[in-house]
């Protein structure tokens, strides 16, 4: 889990306005957080299946939330992911 302290560094890194918490940008870098965390914890017990599961619906939700994005302003979208370095 994302303790208190990153989770408001990357809400305030990417809000769109001051009370802004759940914006795709804020959800998609939350989830990336989320997702590097059980990668890291998936290389070390790999036969985990119940984090494995949980960690591909993270992906998709991602990706989701990404392909909304990027149909709504690809700017952002473009921004985004070079800020997190997710795609290439």
């Amino acid at each position: 889990m994302i303790n208190k302290e990153v989770k408001q560094r990357i809400i305030s890194d990417l809000r769109v306005h001051e009370s802004d918490t759940g914006s795709p940008e804020v959800q998609v870098a939350l989830l990336t957080e989320r997702i590097n965390h059980l990668s890291s914890h998936l290389k070390e017990h790999s036969k985990d299946h119940t984090s494995r599961r949980g960690l591909l619906q993270m992906v998709g939700r991602r990706s989701a939330l990404l392909k909304y994005l990027s149909s709504k302003d690809n700017d952002r979208y473009k921004k985004l992911i070079n800020k997190l370095g997710i795609r290439k």
